[in-house]
């Protein structure tokens, strides 16, 4: 593998990690309202025949989410709870059985022609993988002109200058323009990536598991770049990811995500401290620790993730929930929000009071039949 010059090596100490700035406003630039998507399974000519009813994978379900400008939303979840569904509907690669989509007052759902590139110039996505999101067959100036030829950025006469900006940009040397993908290490790939996505000046990145394929020592520098972008471009920012201690560090507000459905949202402060889901709380208490000295104080999520082909109902999460109830298995709960301002989907907050300050009592009047387990929710409560 080709080393570029000027590049750290791969042993290199992993840099610290920058601040996050504020978001510049509190008004939303993009709103989602009642998201559903479904991949309907296919069915052999026997199952036809017989008139078996077809089946579909519920990817998304009544998702509410919104964004404000400047800032930048994590979302997390365990694999397969539509955390790159939603990603990957948001810029239209799949289509939205229903609900609503506003990116500053556009119905992107209804855009089409010249709207919907105008609108795919305005949000773009860096994919998880930064192999497999880039034509070996392309070099790098090919892969970044390109954007720029479709969208019309530039006269032909600018855009190898552009090119070597978008490198500049990234931390990428000229000579960079001329090679293919797989002569850069993972991290440089991450990096062209981003490039790309920079091309069209756009004012919203969506950052499908941005560093989950790039080794450890190469994180922070692509975590720091994006710090930097942001603050220096005024991006708006959703970040998909599984390292919470990453989410945490990024974002200035966090959604937690469950088979499809948003399970709460919050500051990112507010979440870390005081998680009020059932199904955060097991989130943050699965998370490694790096003090080797600091105790679990709380047991990780236990069961496995139902199948998205028979997702629960009611609660999706009351088959793995240890304070469920009668009511989780009759009824969904929606999103609310709490008095502290936090979003929650869950039946132990539709009283009015936190699960976690409910006396014994009360915990086993909704469904906690011994001490012990009012203990363990107790415990689970705490950050």
């Amino acid at each position: 593998m080709t080393q570029l010059p000027g590049k750290a090596p791969c042993t290199a100490e992993p840099q610290p990690l920058l601040e996050i700035q504020p978001p510049l406003e509190i008004q939303p630039l993009l709103e989602i309202r009642g998201l559903t998507k479904t991949f309907p399974l296919r069915q052999g000519l026997l199952a036809r025949w017989r008139g078996q009813p077809r089946r579909a994978v519920q990817a998304l379900t009544d998702v509410n989410l919104s964004v404000r400008r400047g800032e930048t939303l994590g979302i997390v979840g365990e694999s397969g709870c539509g955390k790159s569904t939603l990603a990957r509907t948001l810029v239209r690669l799949y289509t939205a059985d229903s609900g609503e989509i506003s990116y500053a007052g556009l119905d992107v759902r209804s855009l089409e022609g010249a709207a919907l590139r105008g609108y795919n110039r305005r949000v773009q996505m860096i994919f998880q993988d930064p192999f497999s999101s880039l034509n070996p067959r392309m070099t790098v100036a090919q892969v970044l002109t390109e954007a720029l030829r479709v969208h019309r950025m530039r006269p032909a006469g600018q855009i190898p200058a552009r090119v070597t900006e978008l490198l500049s940009l990234v931390g990428l040397p000229p000579e960079a323009a001329g090679r293919l993908p797989h002569e850069f290490s993972g991290g440089q790939r991450q990096r062209i990536g981003i490039a790309r996505a920079l091309a069209l000046e756009p004012e919203c990145l969506i950052a499908d598991e941005l560093v989950s394929a790039l080794d450890v020592s190469v994180q922070a520098q692509v975590v720091n770049l994006l710090l930097e972008l942001q603050e220096r471009l005024n991006l708006t920012v959703l970040f998909v990811a599984h390292d919470l201690r990453l989410v945490r560090h990024l974002s200035h507000r966090v959604a937690v995500m469950y088979l499809g459905r948003v399970v709460e949202v919050a500051e990112t402060q507010a979440m870390f401290e005081s998680p009020r889901h059932p199904y955060t709380r097991g989130l943050l208490a699965a998370a490694p620790s790096l003090d080797p000295g600091q105790r679990q104080g709380a047991p990780a999520i236990s069961g496995e993730l139902p199948s998205p082909l028979d997702v629960p109902s009611g609660c999706a999460f009351r088959t793995r929930c240890p304070q469920a109830f009668d009511r989780c298995a009759a009824e969904r709960p929606l999103l609310q929000t709490t008095s502290d301002g936090h979003e929650v989907a869950c039946h132990l907050y539709d009283q009015g009071y936190p699960v976690h300050a409910l006396p014994d009592a009360e915990m086993a009047d909704a469904g906690m039949a011994d001490a012990g387990a009012a203990e363990q929710a107790t415990q689970m409560a705490r950050p």
